[in-house]
């Protein structure tokens, strides 16, 4: 018996063993990843040398880190704040470099061709900077094709070439002619016709000269009624969209009217014509003359007088000739769409709205103009960026939610696996139970109920409940036995 005491409780001991190192290193690992903090992007896409330079800084300042593939990461709430502290450090270093290329340049030691190299160099550096700095646009390269400068040549011409990469969405007309203004201000006798701009995603794309003139006058009429909605319901709590069907060919009319109503007489010209004849003939001899009573010898005469008057009066017709030439743009028809948000507006605002944007983009039933005017909830945008203070903290409710699990979880592991199997015994199959002779016949004389006979009786009925009584007699503590 004491053996198998000796085996159940080494056996014991190490199961208690493994089982609390195995808890242990649960509870490590789910610690470790609960204290480690939110890891967020500092910069992306940075040449090796750039990268380096921010990495010593980070080293510097005793800042966690992660590099994977070419980004660089930082705890979430310290990624701001560190931001603003490389920059203060001028880290990273733009992969572009502007004017402060002439402040290496010596006087002694540069050429004129030198320094014209360079100061291109520095333009296209600073254009490319300031082109970068537009939202939508994450990267960009400007290249200047100067003519080379002869002493007597009146006419240096200039071209230009731009490439940018944009964050989403492609430039608009918009943008793409603001670019070409950019590039061509900024550089001597260069026309916005000579500055291409590529998009990495859409190749060339064209300026506000080469764009419909029905984009224009949707743009312009878009933002007018988003203005005024802006101004009645607050910023982003409206969404214009607006189409226009236009007239595509050019036509050219030419009209001719004369009004007979109108004639005014100018000159007048009477002529009068009088014609008279007179016609006397001699006597002719016929038989007649031969009779004595004929007419032999008589003479004939006749007269005649005719009167013409002629009137001729020139007069002035009105006459009026048009000509009309009509461009292509014309609007045919014109749908809007407005998206405002609210979950329950009344009927009298939407009619309101709906008057509102009538009137703003001249709106005409004739042509068959729609207008579409809907309330709907929006979804709320994230912000963009987080909240960085002086006290800021890497824990944040999410956390402190974390934690609270691991500390749960260590409690249940705790009551529910490393207790019992501290002190749940492993119990040994059930001995077979040997039939006990009977006691041989003892004359006890006036001694009734004998404990011994009660005792057995006792085992005899309860016979499961007595084995384990005694197992558990025995497993227990020599000391503790009474």
């Amino acid at each position: 018996m004491s053996a198998i005491k000796e085996k159940l409780g080494e056996h014991r001991k190490w199961v208690a063993i493994a089982t609390a190192g195995l808890v242990f290193l649960l509870i490590l690992a789910m610690a470790r990843g609960v204290a480690q903090p939110e890891m967020s992007v500092l910069y992306s896409g940075l040449d090796d040398a750039a990268a380096g330079e921010v990495i010593t800084s980070l080293e510097t300042q005793g800042t966690p880190y992660n590099v994977r593939g070419g980004t660089i990461y930082v705890p979430k709430a310290d990624r701001d704040m560190l931001r603003m502290r490389l920059a203060g450090e001028g880290l990273p270093k733009a992969g572009t470099q502007g004017y402060e290329l002439l402040d290496t340049l010596n006087g002694f030691a540069t050429t004129s061709q030198m320094f014209d190299v360079a100061y291109w160099r520095a333009k296209e550096g600073e254009l490319a900077r300031t082109i970068v700095a537009m939202p939508q646009v994450e990267a960009a390269r400007v290249h200047i094709s100067v003519g080379e400068a002869r002493p007597f040549a009146q006419d240096v011409s200039a071209t230009a070439a731009v490439t940018v990469t944009t964050r989403g969405s492609a430039l608009n007309a918009r943008q793409v002619q603001a670019l070409r203004y950019l590039v061509s201000s900024a550089v001597r006798q260069l026309s916005p016709d000579d500055v291409a701009i590529i998009d990495g995603t859409t190749g060339l794309v064209s300026g506000q000269d080469d764009a419909p003139a029905s984009d224009t006058q949707a743009d312009n009429l878009r933002a007018k009624v988003q203005r005024l909605l802006d101004a009645h319901l607050g910023y982003g709590n409206a969404v214009v969209e607006l189409t226009l069907d236009t007239v595509l060919e050019s036509e050219s009319i030419t009209e001719r009217r004369i009004d007979p109503e109108s004639r005014v007489a100018i000159s007048s010209d009477v002529q009068e014509t009088i014609t008279s004849s007179q016609d006397s003939g001699n006597a002719q001899v016929t038989i007649a003359s031969d009779l004595p009573d004929g007419d032999a010898g008589q003479n004939s005469s006749s007269a005649s007088e005719t009167n013409e008057t002629r009137t001729l009066t020139n007069f002035e017709l009105s006459e009026t000739t048009r000509e009309v030439i009509r461009a292509p743009g014309a609007i045919k028809r014109m749908t809007v769409a407005v998206l405002v948000n609210s979950a329950d507006p009344s009927a009298e605002d939407m009619e309101a709205l709906e008057a509102l944007v009538a009137s703003a983009v001249g709106y005409d039933a004739g042509r068959g103009d729609v207008i579409t005017l809907r309330a709907m909830t929006f979804e709320e945008v994230p912000e963009a960026g987080t909240l960085v203070s002086e006290t800021s903290s890497a824990f944040d409710p999410m956390r402190l939610a974390q934690i609270g699990i691991l500390s749960v979880v260590a409690l249940i592991l705790g009551l529910f696996v490393v207790r019992p199997a501290l002190v749940q015994k492993s119990l040994p199959a059930p001995a077979p139970i040997i039939p006990l002779a009977p006691p041989p016949e003892v004359d006890l004389g006036d001694i009734p109920d004998a404990p011994v006979d009660k005792l057995k009786q006792l085992m005899g009925e309860r016979h499961d409940e007595s084995l384990k009584m005694i197992q558990h007699w025995i497993e227990r503590p020599e000391g503790a036995r009474t």
